[in-house]
């Protein structure tokens, strides 16, 4: 874990690509059964975490996700992707491009960030 908060809580993904997901911290099964503050700390969340790693990682794009077929709860995946990263510009659950060669700053001081940012709003 992450963070977490009185409406979401967010975890690390492992991965070669700096990657989180966001939860709500009721097992909502879909958006719109959220009540209006949940959606409205999830959404600040997402735009959150885009910003902090656009800043931090410089990625050549952000991906945001939310499929929840298999983890049937509100979540959404926020990725920052890069063009050396094994599946670009394919998604990640996408078909393999290369032996991904992304090096990148430590996730912990990333992680720091994150926290400061999600609490400052």
């Amino acid at each position: 874990m992450i963070y977490q908060d009185e409406f979401i809580n967010i975890e690390r993904e492992n991965s070669e690509i700096p990657w989180i997901k966001i939860f709500t911290n009721t097992p909502y099964v879909e958006l719109s059964d959220c009540d209006e503050a949940t959606q409205n700390r999830l959404f600040e969340a997402i735009l959150i975490a885009e910003k902090t790693m656009i800043k931090f990682y410089k990625p050549k794009k952000i991906n945001i996700a939310s499929f929840a077929n298999y983890l049937p709860r509100v979540h959404f995946h926020v990725m920052a992707r890069f063009e050396n990263d094994s599946f670009f510009p394919e998604s990640m659950w996408g078909k393999k491009q290369r032996k991904g060669s992304v090096e990148l700053p430590d996730f912990n001081e990333f992680k720091e960030i994150l926290i400061k940012n999600l609490e400052n709003e």
